[in-house]
């Protein structure tokens, strides 16, 4: 297995590895190591269906159910699927619109993220060129180029975040087929307050937490200067230096550390360019600093 920097801030390919093989336990630290250090990784040219795609996500954490509960593989409601095709019977082949905003999935939830990981089964493509890229931010730099007076700030506060939030934003946006959340969906994902500085459970460095699809206000601060700070920290996290973006090929599986990035995906192509990816989310539910050590 070959780790290859993208020798920008985020990013590397992991090569001279076949994923429908279990890792081996060496093989798995050194990819849980290159996720907390670069953060994305793609590993290329992968083959492998549904049964060997959950299998691999599985091994880094528990796989969540969509709160949505919605475009997922037959069997596995633990795979979503990311598309903007149309089913022979009329219906969605899968969500149209995941991701298109800056966030950090599982960020509304009181359990969160490892990592995100998309299998791209189709990719649209324009002029022999791909299209649809999806960008991140390194959130550990976002951290560290923070002024010292706004350190102390946040240090040791904590922000409210809503699932309700970003979903409402997509749902109005022209062509959503997102319907509003029900009641049940709302209990079920309620508000949660997190820590504004998370120390990484791979890196054991500290992060910057909060992302403009989740991140409503400060618990305890006045709304005012709450509002000034929550505007200062998603505008800070807009520097050049602190992006990266993927652009997509068929076979690709992408790993994305979800505590230490945010991302956005970028709707730039049109429904007759087709994209249709596998999605899993894990869950943050091993001891990963034990796992690194």
């Amino acid at each position: 297995m070959d780790i290859i920097p993208s020798g920008q801030t985020l990013g590397a390919r992991v090569e001279n590895v076949d994923l429908t093989k279990p890792l081996s336990d060496g093989d798995f630290r050194t990819v849980l190591r290159a996720l907390g250090q670069h953060g994305v990784l793609c590993f290329p040219k992968q083959t492998f269906e549904t049964p060997e795609f959950r299998a691999f996500a599985s091994r880094f954490g528990d796989l969540e159910v969509n709160v949505a509960n919605l475009y997922f593989e037959a069997g596995f409601p633990d795979i979503m699927i990311l598309s903007n095709q149309i089913r022979p019977d009329g219906k969605p082949a899968g969500l149209n619109d995941a991701g298109q905003g800056w966030h950090t999935d599982m960020s509304y939830s009181k359990d969160i993220a490892l990592a995100n990981v998309l299998h791209a089964q189709a990719v649209p493509m324009r002029n022999g060129k791909s299209v649809g890229e999806t960008q991140f931010r390194n959130m550990h730099a976002a951290y560290e180029e923070l002024p010292d007076e706004v350190k102390q700030k946040i240090e040791g506060r904590t922000a409210t975040h809503d699932f309700e939030k970003f979903w409402e934003v997509m749902r109005l946006r022209p062509g959503s087929r997102r319907a509003p959340l029900t009641a049940e969906q709302k209990q079920k994902k309620p508000p949660v307050s997190q820590p504004l500085v998370r120390i990484h459970p791979i890196t054991g460095r500290k992060v910057l937490y909060a992302n403009p699809g989740y991140t409503m206000w400060i618990d305890g601060m006045d709304r005012a200067e709450s509002d000034a700070i929550v505007e200062y920290l998603f505008r800070h996290q807009e520097r050049a230096d602190f992006l990266y973006a993927h652009h997509w090929a068929v076979g690709d599986v992408l790993m994305w550390d979800n505590i230490g990035t945010v991302h956005n995906a970028i709707a730039d192509y049109m429904s007759n360019e087709p994209r249709y990816m596998r999605r899993a989310q894990v869950m943050a539910t091993l001891d990963y600093p034990a796992l690194v050590a």
